[in-house]
């Protein structure tokens, strides 16, 4: 089976590094699949989840991190998806997330609920 290397950076920090064969991520074109031998590719990532379909010696899995912004690219079957702010799902304290999203509404502030609903989707899209 074919196999992309991907690795999604944060501004901070290395949030995931390993082989995939299918990643979806939300860019400003809108929803992009992209598998090993796609055409070279360089775009911006929109806030959403960007989920990883990865394989190995154990099998397959899914990965799903919250993104908000920054760039992606891809070519020679290496992805590269450089984040603003990205966590993982596992990272992702629902019930914070959801209090963050609760008082975001409260404060009618638009960029702070839509940070939260991406974590919130993300945390439980890996849950399924």
């Amino acid at each position: 089976m074919a196999e992309l290397h991907v690795e999604l950076v944060a501004a901070d920090r290395k949030v995931w590094s390993g082989e995939a064969s299918l990643v979806v991520a939300r860019t400003s074109s809108g929803d992009i699949g992209v598998m090993p031998g796609h055409q070279p590719l360089l775009g911006v990532l929109k806030p959403g989840p960007v989920t990883i379909r990865t394989t190995g010696e154990s099998g397959g899995g899914t990965v799903v991190a919250a993104v908000h912004g920054g760039f992606i690219s891809f070519a020679d079957n290496k992805l590269s998806l450089l984040a603003e702010i990205a966590e993982l799902s596992e990272e992702i304290d629902v019930q914070r997330a959801e209090r963050a999203l609760e008082r975001a509404k409260s404060e009618a502030d638009a960029a702070a609920e839509r940070r939260a609903e991406i974590r919130l989707r993300a945390a439980l899209a890996s849950a399924h």
